[in-house]
């Protein structure tokens, strides 16, 4: 199972405890993926897309808490077409969709159901809690999330721009950056830092999502802070070696060319303290020397003798 699957399975089994908030949770299952069709003869039917059944038997659970329907109301009539989705009916009893659809405010002061491009009412999700459950259920429905072990993206694909500005707002509220790009006919609302990820399961109340990517999130800092520490300490020590190489290269052409004996006696002991010890570092090389002498007063005596090196040759 993909890590997008299992944060799904847990939002599925996460039902809001207010009626209010149970309300926002249909409303973001209706706005996602309904449909409300009126037929010929008059009869409203609310449809919702068949490919996903965990948004479907969410939904049924939903209505039976928010309105104490005690049976399935699951029509056995055939599905539709739209768009190039597959809807099932779900609600045909108009008294009982009537209520469900004026609960969350889809019909208006006459008695006629809204269209769903609309929009859901501001009402819905005027309380903080209602946007945790707004949200999660929008997500059941829209959302996806990449694998945290390639990286950390986390998108809702929406029909409408209006319906993305929406639920950006929303994440917007609680401090969380989001974006939306245009992907072919869908505006992608999308989160791309893993901190915002992370602060958002824990709006939608994923807890164990939320310590899976952390868990995953801690072990990959570790790594790329050991990958990180490791390549500047190649670095260093690539450096060391090259310079301690020039080093040995620029005293041994003086010996060849210009004779210890010409240096002063610093330099000299310095020379040969290095052609004695060419894989010890600054500091080891100072407390060689008789008398000591410190990393920078090395670093300077091979300087000079680099200098002189150069001078020689040219």
């Amino acid at each position: 199972m993909s890590f997008s699957s299992e944060v799904k399975e847990e939002l599925f089994g996460h039902i809001g405890s207010s009626r209010h908030c149970q309300l926002a949770e249909i409303a973001a299952i209706i706005d996602a993926a309904g449909l409300i069709r009126v037929d010929e003869s008059g009869s409203t039917t609310l449809f919702l897309q068949a490919d996903n059944e965990l948004v479907i038997r969410k939904f049924f659970t939903l209505i039976k808490k928010a309105f104490n329907i005690k049976h399935s109301i699951l029509e056995k009539t055939a599905e539709i077409k739209d768009g190039g989705r597959i809807y099932r009916p779900v609600l045909t009893d108009f008294e009982t969709l009537k209520s469900v659809l004026g609960a969350i405010r889809l019909i208006d002061k006459e008695g006629n159901v809204l269209e769903l491009q609309k929009g859901v009412s501001p009402m819905v999700t005027r309380n903080t809690c209602c946007k945790r459950a707004f949200l999660r259920d929008s997500f059941l429905c829209l959302g996806s999330i990449s694998d945290p072990n390639k990286g950390y993206h986390l998108e809702y694909v929406c029909d409408t721009e209006a319906q993305a500005s929406s639920l950006k707002e929303m994440i917007e509220s609680f401090d969380i950056e989001a974006r939306i790009v245009r992907r072919k006919k869908y505006f992608v609302l999308y989160i791309k830092e893993g901190a915002g990820i992370v602060d958002l399961l824990n709006i939608m109340e994923a807890p164990v999502s939320l310590m899976n990517l952390e868990n995953l999130r801690i072990v990959k800092e570790m790594r790329n802070s050991i990958n990180r520490r490791v390549n500047c300490e190649v670095a260093n020590i690539t450096k060391t070696v090259n310079a301690a190489a020039k080093q040995i290269e620029d005293i041994t052409y003086l010996k060849e060319h210009y004779g210890f004996d010409n240096l002063q006696r610093g330099l000299r002991d310095m020379a040969e303290v290095r052609l004695e010890n060419p894989e010890a570092s600054l500091l080891e090389l100072g407390r060689l020397l008789d008398p000591p002498v410190g990393k920078s007063g090395v670093n300077h005596r091979l300087r000079k003798l680099s200098e002189l090196a150069d001078k020689v040759r040219g």
